[in-house]
């Protein structure tokens, strides 16, 4: 039984994705804000990217630009990559737990607030010669 459990992790280990990544979960901000500012990372150089998300006056841009330069830095320091070379390959942002709260009204009702969050990834990739 013991040699299945061996190949099993075997082969995550070599199915196991190399490019360099970064997630930040349970950021307290709607999804579907992010994904506006990532759609406008998405294929362009990190460098170029961040010097984007540094002038946007967006609250969603600074998480974003919080999970690139992690990315980056996770690229430089891990893996040994060059940062001229990187690439945004991969970024989306998905749906995290809603925090529920309630907001009174009149006549003895109740209203529910939804306080939703989300988790962002930015995948890098490197191009060479380019």
């Amino acid at each position: 039984m013991a040699t299945r459990i061996r190949q099993k992790a075997q082969k995550r280990q070599e199915n196991k994705e190399t490019r360099p990544f970064a997630k930040a979960n349970h950021v307290r901000m709607s999804s579907s804000k992010v994904r506006i500012v990532l759609d406008l990372i998405r294929g362009k150089k990190a460098t170029m990217a961040v010097a984007i998300l540094d002038n946007m006056n967006d609250s969603a841009a600074r998480e974003t630009l919080k999970v690139l330069k992690s990315a980056i830095a996770n690229a430089e320091n891990n893996q040994g990559r060059n940062v001229d070379n990187l690439v945004v390959a991969e970024c989306y942002a998905c749906q995290g737990p809603q925090l529920k709260r309630i907001h009174y009204a009149g006549k003895g009702s109740a209203n529910r607030i939804l306080k939703k969050t989300s988790h962002i990834t930015i995948v890098l990739d490197e191009v060479v010669g380019g």
